[in-house]
């Protein structure tokens, strides 16, 4: 898939967010990159496996009045583990949903366990 496919993609999960999720998204940058670093599978606990996305900054529900003056926080989403993982287009469509949703709730302070029980693990 071209980079320009897959971003169009992650375009597409994130215009369709309900408002309220949309409206909640404040000094964030979404990025597309092929795949992650060492280091950033390292930060995300992941040895073996894919990570489909990560998210990097400081959560809603930690920040405090302090909180002002900061460089965006960032969603990495990796269009190679999607491509690898997925066996169809419509398959990589709902992955990229899935992740985009997954690591906006880890933005949100929405921990893994939650994620899970919500059915975006």
């Amino acid at each position: 898939m071209r980079r320009s496919d897959f971003e169009r993609l992650v375009l597409q999960a994130l215009e369709e967010l309900p408002d309220q999720f949309r409206d909640a998204l404040q000094n964030i940058d979404v990025q597309v990159r092929w795949r992650p670093t060492p280091a950033e599978l390292r930060r995300a606990g992941v040895r073996h496996g894919s990570l489909f996305g990560l998210y990097v900054g400081i959560p809603l529900t930690k920040r405090g009045h302090h909180y002002s003056m900061t460089v965006p926080d960032t969603i990495l989403i990796y269009q190679h583990p999607h491509e690898r993982h997925c066996r169809s287009d419509s398959e990589v469509v709902e992955q990229v949903r899935q992740t985009v949703l997954h690591e906006i709730g880890h933005y949100l302070g929405i921990d893994e366990d939650r994620l899970q029980e919500l059915g975006i693990g």
